[in-house]
């Protein structure tokens, strides 16, 4: 590496305090994510949520009227986006919690994959500043086999949708293999994308021909390891594949990486979730005692310990079986890396033991282990995740011009991946939050 409570009333989560004309990040050292650099000694002027400038401490005028904040050791990198996140809706009980857990862990971008008509106009209302937030990416109600009763009217679905002003479509199982192909006709034909699950009767190589946008979790690629005479049918497969990892052949998965990216399909493995569910250790009560529990409500983590048990209790799982779907997995990522398809950082919170905000950065340290760099990994939150969303010029580098979204962190995450926790402040679109006022913010959620 070079050098170089749901709060009491629906309005508190509107902003009440104006914010100052600039603030800037004074001697910080910059880790831009444009390469795996880090530039040194550096000051940073944002502007009405806007990058204004960027250059050497020594040279660099600092506003008069600038709120400035002491970059001394301490590294400035872009926020992070979830893009697989659950959001609740405008009204829900849950939505503060929510953002605000996302907020106090440098998450500044939220796909969200489960839409609701009231996420139209809070996408809106965070954009504008009128609610604090990650700007939000939102697909429209699920396509499912509850949701589609035939391929005409999946088409219908389509259409309503677009013409809504859904970013995009999602994908669940439950669909067959011709209302998978009648929406992904008509998506294509209205350039909206569609995303999300791969159902079982239309499995990866057909999602990746039709267009598909985004596979996650790696949803049916354990299944399209299985050698040509192995039935993956009849509901044995367990989440994602846990209970056939045994029968796979994992001489499939150079080809299969090199399909998805010839495909030019992006996976967000969710690989959080998949281990907090499968493996024994730790176990559902260890679990409910991690320092991060404390945001969600009891009986949400005591639904989570249930989750999990059902699973570990399952009469056809194998401990070693879910090892070695661990194993597949963190293989496959790293494969669909080194063959150049898109990645993208996704925990799928708040689902199971994974509390939005925190079980991003647990995802980060899975991708590590899985093989990716330290870079790899902040890669597929920030530079990746604007590609995919084709706003490579709003957000997700640190540059002139660009959304005012920052991570402030007291050490350097190229060096240990663990660092991207040690949050110092965060910045969402020229809001600047310090770490007293995260821990404020995470204090009044506290059980």
């Amino acid at each position: 590496m070079k050098k170089i409570r749901y709060a009491f009333v629906v309005a508190s989560l509107y902003w009440s305090v104006a914010q100052p004309a600039s603030t800037a990040f004074v001697n910080v050292n910059v880790i831009p994510m444009t390469s795996e650099i880090v530039i040194e000694s550096q000051t940073v002027i944002v502007s009405n949520g806007t990058i204004d400038s960027i250059g050497d401490v020594a040279d660099t005028a600092v506003p008069g009227d600038a709120i400035i904040v002491d970059g001394t050791d301490r590294y400035l990198m872009p926020g992070l986006a979830e893009m697989h996140g659950h959001v609740p809706g405008r009204s829900s009980g849950n939505l503060d919690r929510v953002l605000t857990l996302y907020v106090a862990n440098g998450v500044t971008t939220v796909r969200g994959m489960l839409g609701q008509p009231s996420h139209l106009l809070l996408r809106q209302d965070i954009q504008e500043n009128n609610i604090l937030g990650p700007r939000l990416v939102t697909s429209g109600p699920s396509f499912n086999g509850r949701s589609v009763t035939s391929p005409e009217q999946a088409a219908r679905m389509v259409a309503e949708q677009h013409a809504a002003g859904y970013d995009f479509l999602k994908i669940h199982p439950g669909l067959t293999l011709v209302e998978f192909n009648a929406i992904a006709a008509k998506a294509n034909e209205l350039g909206i994308r569609f995303a999300g699950h791969v159902p079982e009767d239309v499995g990866v190589q057909r999602a990746l021909d039709a267009g598909i946008a985004t596979i996650d979790h790696l949803d049916g690629y354990m299944q399209a390891l299985l050698p040509p005479h192995e039935d993956p049918s009849g509901g044995l497969s367990g989440f994602f594949g846990v209970f056939i990892a045994d029968q796979t052949d994992l001489t499939k998965i150079p080809a299969m990486a090199r399909a998805t990216a010839a495909a030019g399909v992006w996976n967000v493995p969710t690989e959080s979730l998949f281990e907090h569910v499968t493996l024994q250790a730790p176990s559902p009560d260890e679990m409910a005692r991690r320092p991060e529990m404390k945001y969600m409500p009891a009986e949400t983590v005591a639904q989570w310990r249930g989750g999990k048990r059902n699973i570990l209790d399952d009469d056809n799982y194998v401990a070693t079986t879910a090892e070695r779907a661990v194993a597949i997995r963190h293989r496959l990522i790293a494969e669909l890396v080194r063959a150049g398809a898109g990645l993208l950082l996704g925990s799928d919170s708040p689902q199971i033991f994974n509390v939005p905000g925190f079980a991003l950065h647990r995802e980060l340290e899975y991708l590590v282990n899985a093989g990716l760099t330290p870079y790899e990994a902040l890669r597929s939150g920030t530079v990746n995740a604007a590609k995919f969303l084709e706003t490579e010029n709003r957000f997700g580098t640190i540059q002139r011009g660009l959304a005012a979204d920052f991570i402030l962190l007291d050490a350097n995450p190229l060096e240990d991946i663990a660092n991207s926790t040690r949050i110092f402040g965060v910045m969402v679109r020229g809001r600047w939050l310090p770490r007293a006022e995260l821990d404020g913010m995470l204090q009044r959620l506290e059980r």
